[in-house]
């Protein structure tokens, strides 16, 4: 039977979230569980420190320098300096795809680490890193090596930038070599990672080649998108069949060359804003580079976001090619949602993924009638949630303070405003929003649940109370939620699936979500403590 959405009550899931932690653990998660109203968004605490004993979904700093903003580049060597594990874990793990070409290097089928051991933790690990820097160039010869700093590294005090400048001096040969204080334990998620990540790119790599391969009148950057599944590649021909050319992806299917001239794109569109904001506002203020929010998963996002970079342009010729390319592409999608929706109208969901993608695929379940029921993030910030109007309000704590603010300014030499304050006034008022995004629960559904940082027994009881159709994690959920009945799609890697971007990854999302919410395989699996007799012994007394 389905569920009438109307009779789903979430009002009373906070204090049943709550009332079996300590009271003062419980004050704290409360500031962290709000219900959605979108006419008056309520203030949600975001990026602190997890609870000790919670167990949370986040990632580590390291987890979201490397693994996620660096990982997905396929001609820079990236070596993790640290215990073998670290590196081991940042492996591939989140279906990062790329296309190089013949004789191109792709260095992200490795994995480069120093594998520090105890004697490296007590006489330092320095040397190891240098030795492991020589090897990688005289095995590979790459225009670029990446150094990332794991948890020992920041406690025993190895400087991996000064190496990092010894030896882009010893080798020479034009090779880039920079590092990245990126310990684990930095910030309190894979949050302050992305930001590390970001002030290195914009000092190392942004800027660094001016030359401009044009190959299409209009150019643009793609910033927040990873390639999982092969989304970027989506992404690239879709814009190349309106005539826009991708200058960089900033990082899915991303090279050192796409990095360097990133600078000479007119104008950059934000995806996962939590990751690469930053790198968005450096290229507008020492560039001039504009930046909008868009949403390329779900097919009226993509439409949507085609139009505001053809309204952007303002060229009838583009937005005439834009809307014929939304018009054929559309076809194929209002056939295959209209097959999926007769079955998957009605059912419910909940996500709890990343930075952005909570929020962006709820676009995608709206889609084929499925109301999200719970949504949050892992490693967000109260502007993820509630838009980026208060962040003057934020308050920088100890922890944000661990992360190094640099100062950007204008390139007295290079710096050419893309479009007067005249022109992006008048483009305001068209309906253009630039430097904003209005956050996740402007979009959601009155009384539907917003929880940040959600942990596994908060997990577990909206699981118990309200049988989602099916939930949206990560992998460290996946195979708990399964055992409780209820399937479980991962969107930090889409499992064995995607793409999931443009109008090619809807009818993908259609077809798969349609096979596991409406399965009714899942309704019959009882763990093995629900099924199984078990024999217990009785002790005679002595």
């Amino acid at each position: 039977m389905e569920k009438n959405i109307l009779n789903i009550d979430l009002s009373s899931a906070k204090e049943e979230l709550i009332e079996i932690y300590p009271k003062k653990v419980a004050k704290k998660r409360s500031k962290a569980i709000v219900v959605a109203d979108p006419d008056n968004i309520p203030e949600i605490q975001a990026n602190v420190r997890t609870i000790p004993g919670i167990i949370t979904q986040r990632g580590c700093t390291y987890a979201g320098c490397k693994g996620v903003v660096l990982g997905p580049t396929r001609d820079i060597i990236n070596i993790t300096h640290g215990p073998i594990g670290c590196g081991y874990y940042s492996w591939l793990t989140r279906r990062n795809q790329t296309r190089p070409s013949e004789n191109e290097p792709n260095f992200m089928t490795y994995c480069f680490s120093t594998d520090m051991q105890d004697s490296n933790i007590v006489f330092g690990g320095e040397q190891k890193l240098k030795d492991a820097i020589r090897e990688a160039y005289e095995l590979f010869h790459p225009k670029a090596i990446a150094v990332f700093s794991t948890c020992p590294v920041g406690l025993i005090g190895d400087d991996v930038h000064r190496v990092a400048r010894q030896m882009k001096e010893e080798i020479g040969n034009g090779i880039n070599i920079f590092g990245f204080s990126c310990e684990g334990y930095r910030g309190v998620s894979q949050s302050a990672g992305h930001h590390i990540a970001n002030n290195q790119l914009f000092r190392n790599l942004i800027g660094n080649d001016d030359t401009v391969n044009a190959t299409h009148k209009y150019r643009i950057n793609v910033l927040g998108e990873y390639n999982i599944g092969g989304d970027a590649f989506v992404i690239d021909e879709l814009f190349n069949k309106c005539g826009i050319q991708v200058v960089a992806t900033m990082s899915g299917n991303s090279t050192v060359e796409q990095f360097e001239t990133a600078h000479t794109a007119d104008l950059n569109l934000v995806m996962c804003h939590r990751s690469i904001n930053y790198v968005a506002e450096m290229l507008e203020t020492s560039f001039g580079i504009p930046w909008m929010k868009s949403n390329f998963i779900g097919a009226d996002a993509c439409a949507k976001s085609l139009r505001k970079v053809g309204k952007y342009f303002g060229d009838p010729e583009l937005i005439a090619r834009i809307e014929e390319v939304i018009a054929e592409e559309m076809i194929p999608v209002i056939e295959a949602r209209a097959k999926a929706k007769l079955k998957t109208n009605g059912k419910t969901a909940m996500l709890f993924v990343g930075g952005s993608r909570a929020h962006h695929y709820q676009e995608l379940f709206d889609e084929l009638g499925i109301t999200t029921l719970c949504a949050g993030y892992e490693f967000g910030h109260r502007d993820d949630y509630e838009g980026r109007r208060v962040i003057p309000s934020i308050q920088i704590d100890a922890d944000s303070r661990n992360i190094e603010q640099i100062t950007v300014t204008k390139d007295e030499t290079r710096y050419k405003p893309r479009k007067t304050e005249e022109e992006l006034k008048a483009l305001e008022a068209e309906g253009l929003e630039f430097n904003g995004y209005d956050g996740m629960m402007a979009e959601m559904k009155k009384g539907s649940l917003v929880i940040d940082d959600l942990s596994h027994y908060e997990m577990e009881k909206l699981i118990e109370k309200y049988h989602p159709d099916v939930f949206c994690a990560g992998i460290k959920e996946k195979y708990c939620v399964q055992k409780m009945g209820i399937p479980l799609k991962q969107l930090h890697n889409y499992d064995s699936g995607g793409p999931y971007a443009g109008f090619a990854g809807a009818v993908n999302f259609y077809k798969d979500i349609e096979q596991i919410a409406c399965c009714s395989i899942w309704k019959e699996m009882k763990a093995p403590w629900e099924s199984e007799e078990y024999v217990e012994a009785v002790y005679a007394a002595v």
